[in-house]
């Protein structure tokens, strides 16, 4: 009798926790004469229409998933994000201060935006050295890397064979899928509203997923 072999799917260590890692959704664009809102010297905008319904979308993708936990930033818009599916799950959301955008210094408050369209020649290093930190008074990215690598941990250390969602922003979920594949930088780009996953067990980290959009590509 000939064996058959099906092919081997993935199997979490003992004690491993699943990290649905959401970027928040879109948010109010810059607008010229118009202030964006600060907190702590960090832009800290609101959703706009489009990413209160990518928050909407993204609660019902997930809501059927056995989620033990919600984190979030300090920051608004991952708050507003977060705020339809902790409804739904009754689950109040923990600040992980960790996990938080990498800050840009002197192009907070809707500079970096300005800058990217302007085509700032500062904002073509950023992407050909794979740093932040060349924007001037940026966050070092030696100590962004540290701090992300911290936060992740802490809230897989919290929830061993568990699944938790954390609401956060594109740098930092970059940052944490450049840390698990070992990758350039600033490599990864997740979009507005997707969801991206890692399976952590201590100081190992697995990505099972990247930018996955289908909940938002529903008409």
């Amino acid at each position: 009798m000939t064996e058959e072999i099906r092919q081997l799917k993935f199997v979490a260590p003992p004690g491993a926790c699943r990290l649905l890692l959401l970027r928040h959704g879109e948010t109010t664009p810059v607008r010229d004469g118009v202030a964006v809102a600060l907190l702590e010297g960090q832009s800290n905008p609101d959703l706009d229409p489009v990413g209160v319904d990518e928050a909407r979308r993204a609660a019902e993708r997930l809501a059927a998933q056995d989620i033990a936990a919600i984190y979030v930033t300090p920051l608004a818009r991952t708050h507003q994000t977060a705020a339809p599916l902790a409804d739904r799950l009754g689950l109040r959301p923990v600040v992980e201060p960790r996990l938080i955008e990498v800050h840009l210094g002197e192009w907070e408050g809707g500079q970096y935006r300005r800058r990217v369209a302007a085509e700032d020649p500062i904002a073509a290093r950023v992407l050909a050295e794979q740093r932040w930190d060349v924007i001037p008074g940026a966050e070092r990215m030696d100590r962004f890397a540290a701090r992300v690598r911290e936060g992740i941990e802490a809230v897989a250390a919290a929830h061993p064979d568990q699944t938790v969602v954390v609401v956060s922003h594109g740098g930092t979920i970059g940052q944490a899928l450049a840390e698990a594949t070992g990758s350039r930088a600033l490599a990864f780009g997740p979009d507005n509203g997707s969801i991206s996953e890692l399976v952590v067990s201590g100081r190992e980290w697995a990505l099972r997923r990247f930018n996955d959009t289908a909940h938002l590509d529903r008409a």
